[in-house]
């Protein structure tokens, strides 16, 4: 769902398809090359994340479906995981964009109404829903329709309740890319036992070098990088109430 930083428009809980249509809709080349290789570099940290979740679980899916795909970065990495892959997706601009990939196993590439997923009870081993709960107004009955088409989910988030992003304009920059929710552990998990779900294995993330050197210069990122990554290693929970790491976790 989200469309990678670029969203310079309305308001994403008011209007979110149309939110999300814009931010997918680019007209710079150089700038939608640009949106894209950071979707990608995000989409190899959060595949990896699945990867290794469900290793740890022994969960070894055959059929999977991301919720909230986008433009189909993360699916395409995920097609790895297991042999038959669906994405359902608000934007049907990012849908056609997913298309184009080919995403091997990819059967069903549809966007809907961002409430309902199209698909049947248990339909599926693994719901996919990466960074997608920030997004959406109510994240609890979208989990629950996660649940309800799949016997396991898959859900990661960026853990916003701390010290440095509620500062003024690091809550503006998460407003402007849509986001609704700032989160912690314990919410996510809140979240979970509200629907029914159990955790079976967990990650916190602090981000690589490329993420933070992307949009930035190299000695500050790699400065920023190496501060948090070694408080992070030292201290995990006390580095999520200071800065956003990546949370992801696998629940039954």
């Amino acid at each position: 769902m989200s469309a990678g930083g670029d969203p310079r428009r309305g308001d994403a809980a008011a209007d979110p398809r149309g939110f999300y249509t814009e931010g997918y809709s680019v007209a710079d080349p150089a700038h939608a090359a640009r949106l894209g290789r950071w979707r990608a570099l995000g989409a190899r940290s959060k595949a990896a994340h699945a990867f290794d979740l469900c290793s740890r679980a022994g969960l070894f899916p055959t059929t999977l479906v991301e919720i909230g795909c986008g433009d189909g970065s993360l699916l395409a990495e995920l097609s790895g995981l297991a042999a038959l892959v669906d994405g359902f997706e608000l934007s049907p601009t990012a849908i056609e964009l997913a298309r184009q990939r080919g995403i091997p196993g990819a059967r069903r590439l549809e966007a809907y109404d961002g409430a309902r997923i199209p698909a049947g009870d248990g339909a599926y081993d693994l719901a996919v829903l990466s960074h997608v709960l920030e997004h959406v107004p109510e994240p609890a009955p979208l989990l629950a329709e996660a649940k309800r088409v799949a016997s396991h989910v898959l859900v990661e988030v960026p853990l916003e309740a701390n010290r440095s992003a509620a500062r003024p304009a690091k809550r503006e920059e998460a407003a402007r890319i849509g986001h609704l929710h700032a989160f912690d552990r314990a919410a996510v998990h809140a979240l979970l036992a509200q629907t029914g779900l159990t955790p079976l294995a967990e990650l916190s993330d602090p981000l690589s070098y490329e993420h933070h050197a992307f949009f930035g210069a190299k000695l500050p990122a790699a400065i920023k990088w190496a501060v948090r990554y070694a408080l992070w290693r030292v201290a995990p929970r006390r580095a999520e109430r200071l800065f956003t790491v990546h949370y992801a976790v696998l629940a039954r």
